[in-house]
């Protein structure tokens, strides 16, 4: 044996957070077996490549040839970070139109955007919820292609180099596909061999506004124009127009082919060559200097010159980068247990892992749906932006993390305008927003809090993963100013001499904002953020704020009956009304997704997970109540509570063959499920601050043979 190479490589392993001194986990190896493949039509099994912040889905073709076939499935969008459309507003309706003032008992009245049911209110809420709402910049795919016409199907999703590759039969003739994405810049390429030569299409389709839909109006072209404002031999541009909306299509293929008009909002390319390559990129109109320049105040417009791109330069960036992210993360290997449940769980990790890098690494808090389709008209919600981005820093990619944590900065002045309109300090993240971090009107999502300790808590996830005092600075004052509206939200109650929360809807949306005091998740959660907010001062050079610290000690104990928490002190001094058995069992993430908090008893903790896990309304929850049951489970001493509430077979918990969280016919992609899932997976295998336990998360019961390497511990 070669000691010294030994130990080097014992030495690194460790490093990495292995269980053991073995050999490395194969990567390519563990990525591979998973890569996902079809044989048919499977409109709930499309393909997505992206970069993050702009994804592409693909149907069996490798194209989206059949838009309207896979609406209802998992839908074939093309997104992007900065593509956002509003409908015109011609009644005027302004936002303060939205607000009502309502009276939580804090000696004055708080304004929040809600969801008036008469009058202009009624309005200009339906017009803000829907405006702004995510963009489908446009399909692109074979021309006049039925789907009952192809034969021999066979698509795979390559993980490993982030391309689909697809194959089929149509008219007796082979066609094969090649499809990617290029990391840096919103543009995907396609290379196609056939001597079909079938004609590519380029659609695009009028917005929908609706609530969770594909985005494509393909009745109303007259709304819509698509311009052709420059054609070269290889290349041409189209300018897209929609109502206010300016964005740019820049179209690039090697081999002979010609661009002609379908129709208003239609162009197709007919290719002369049995292979040919087509790229695609898609950019806003403030990206694209040159363009802008040359289009303003013509009306003749110039021919631009599109730069020659060798659609390889694409394929071999796309496949760099993907090795790139599987090799420098963090893996987590069960090929060697024994549990039949095994090779499932490992499929759901590394599909997660691609998934959440394709659809939630851009430079905004991604929506339910990521990149794929729009879900709650296409907006993002601030109180998932924990399970879709915790699980970056955790598996060994901050970086990714950092992209959209970025996004706070540029939201701040609008969350402290809205925390000074009801009367607090500090900024106030709201649940439902866009890139303007405007507060869109809910009857629900105004009132909800748990997403406002989210960006102390990710911001220490970065720091832990790369700390330095360049960070701290980056992060500091957002964290401060944070911290400072949970001081102020929180009321002291000088009879009983201490602190509550009231005047919100928890995270178990089941509770009424007007009567519910002192839900357990958010108590725990204002304890260990504004103990967080405490140490990021003191990095800094900083004094603690003492008052901070009296909040924490005197803050409520989380409220039980019959040795159970309850879902807030205010509920019934029971479980038998369905409205708290139902929806997200929030009470065990006060231990689980938190630390250990002086709040709560273990053991009244203990007790309350084996009720929910015996009695709970299972068929009412969502994708990310498996993964907050399992992570109390696991910092419980639970593991084979923990496994079956991360494999528990239901509905909401089903994973489709490319990966995503099915949940209904509405939502048949979840991400908050695939990022959930990766987070209670780091803390099944890398435990927590103070753990001692090797793989906590998995039971001691000889099935279970867990290797892991570059995971993160949690606080």
């Amino acid at each position: 044996m070669n000691r010294p190479l030994f130990a080097a490589t014992a030495a690194l392993l460790l490093a990495a957070g292995c269980t053991a001194v073995e050999e490395r986990i194969d990567r390519m190896a563990l990525v591979e077996r998973h890569a996902p493949r079809t044989t048919r039509i499977d409109t709930l099994a499309s393909f997505t490549v992206g970069n993050g912040g702009f994804a592409f889905t693909a149907d069996v073709t490798g194209l989206q040839s059949f838009p309207e076939l896979y609406a209802h499935g998992v839908p074939l969008g093309t997104q992007s970070d900065w593509g956002w459309h509003s409908f015109a507003n011609p009644e005027n309706y302004r936002h303060e139109e939205t607000l009502r003032d309502y009276d939580f008992g804090r000696g004055r009245t708080e304004r929040y955007a809600t969801q008036p049911k008469e009058g202009r209110g009624a309005g200009a809420a339906d017009w803000y919820r829907v405006n702004p709402h995510r963009l489908h910049l446009g399909t692109i795919g074979f021309d006049g292609l039925d789907p009952d016409s192809l034969r021999d199907i066979d698509q795979q999703l390559d993980l490993w180099q982030g391309t689909i590759r697809s194959a089929f039969t149509v008219g007796g003739t082979r066609v094969e596909v090649t499809t990617v994405c290029d990391p840096s810049v919103d543009r995907i390429a396609a290379r196609i061999r056939s001597t079909r030569r079938l004609p590519v299409v380029i659609r695009f389709a009028y917005p929908t506004g609706g609530h969770s839909d594909d985005g494509c109006d393909w009745t109303k072209e007259e709304l819509h124009d698509t311009e052709l404002v420059a054609s070269e031999p290889r290349g041409a541009t189209l300018r897209r127009t929609i109502d206010g909306t300016v964005y740019y299509v820049r179209l690039a293929w090697e081999g002979t082919a010609s661009i002609a008009r379908r129709s208003r909002n239609a162009f197709v390319l007919t290719p002369e060559d049995d292979e040919w390559a087509l790229a695609a990129h898609f950019t806003p109109s403030n990206d694209e200097t040159a363009i802008r320049e040359a289009m303003a105040g013509e009306e003749e417009l110039e021919p631009i010159e599109v730069a020659a791109l060798p659609i390889a330069d694409v394929e071999a960036r796309s496949a760099a980068h993907w090795q790139q992210f599987w090799e420098q993360g963090a893996a987590v290997d069960l090929s060697r247990a024994t549990d039949p449940r095994a090779a499932e769980l490992e499929r759901r990790i590394v599909l997660s892992q691609y998934l959440l890098a394709v659809q939630c690494a851009g430079d905004t808090p991604p929506q339910e749906t990521g990149l794929t389709y729009n879900s709650w008209f296409g907006k993002f919600h601030l109180e998932m932006i924990f399970w879709h981005q915790a699980q970056f820093a955790l598996w060994g990619h901050p970086e990714l993390l950092e992209r959209s944590l970025a996004w706070y900065h540029l939201a701040a002045p609008t969350a402290r305008e809205i925390a000074r309109r009801q009367g607090f300090e500090g900024l106030r993240w709201m649940k439902m927003t866009d890139p303007s971090a405007m507060e869109a009107p809910s009857k629900t999502g105004s009132f909800l809090i748990w997403q406002q300790p989210h960006l102390i808590y990710l911001a220490e996830l970065l720091y832990r993963a790369r700390p330095s005092g360049e960070l701290l600075e980056t992060y500091g004052d957002l964290v401060e100013e944070t911290a400072a509206f949970m001081y102020d939200f929180a009321d002291y109650d000088a009879e009983h001499d201490r602190y509550v929360l009231r005047g919100i809807i928890p995270a178990q949306e089941t509770l009424r904002a007007a009567e519910t005091v002192n839900p357990p998740f958010e108590l725990a959660y204002w304890h260990y953020a504004l103990g967080v907010a405490q140490q990021w001062r003191e990095r800094r050079g900083l004094e603690r704020r003492a008052g901070w610290d009296e909040l924490r000690r005197k803050l409520s104990p989380l409220a039980e009956a019959d040795g159970l928490y309850l879902a807030a002190e205010t509920a019934p001094q029971t479980y038998r009304d369905i409205r708290f058995t139902s929806d997200h069992m929030a009470v065990l993430a006060a231990l689980g997704v938190l630390p250990q908090s002086p709040l709560l008893d273990p053991a009244t903790m203990h007790r309350t997970l084996d009720w929910v896990c015996a009695n709970w309304n299972w068929n009412k929850t969502w994708g990310w109540d498996y993964p907050t049951t399992a992570m109390c489970a696991v910092r419980l001493g639970e593991p084979e509570k923990a496994i079956d509430a991360i494999l528990m077979e239901n509905r909401t918990n089903t994973y489709l063959p490319n990966g995503h969280n099915y949940q209904d016919a509405r939502l048949r992609c979840y991400l908050p499920g695939n990022g959930g899932l990766l987070t209670t997976v780091a803390l099944m295998c890398a435990g927590w601050d103070g753990c001692t336990v090797e793989n906590p998360g998995f039971p001691k019961n000889g099935k279970w043979e867990v290797r892991w390497e570059g995971l993160q511990p949690l606080p």
